[in-house]
């Protein structure tokens, strides 16, 4: 069996090694939610380029409207007609 002084010293070496895992914890999770607003803001300014890169296309697009073309139809000439009527 150990004896008190030996137990002493184990539980002091334990608590030092979790007070700086604590800190480790600490540190790693501050790391982590920089990251995560990083990310966030990463992002939504991706998102805004994206948008702004769309709307001077759509822009011009609305500034040049283009007309609809009236089909016209043909009309054979009496000439015409008459030499498709020689034909049959």
């Amino acid at each position: 069996m150990a004896t008190i002084k030996q137990i002493q010293l184990r539980l002091q070496q334990a608590k030092k090694k979790l007070a700086g895992l604590n800190k480790e914890v600490t540190a790693t999770k501050r790391k982590i939610k920089k990251l995560d607003s990083d990310l966030k803001k990463a992002k939504a300014a991706e998102k805004a380029a994206k948008a702004k890169m769309k709307k001077p296309a759509k822009a011009a697009k609305a500034k040049k409207p283009v007309a609809k073309k009236k089909t016209a139809t043909k009309k054979k000439t009496a000439a015409k007609k008459k030499t498709a009527a020689k034909k049959k």
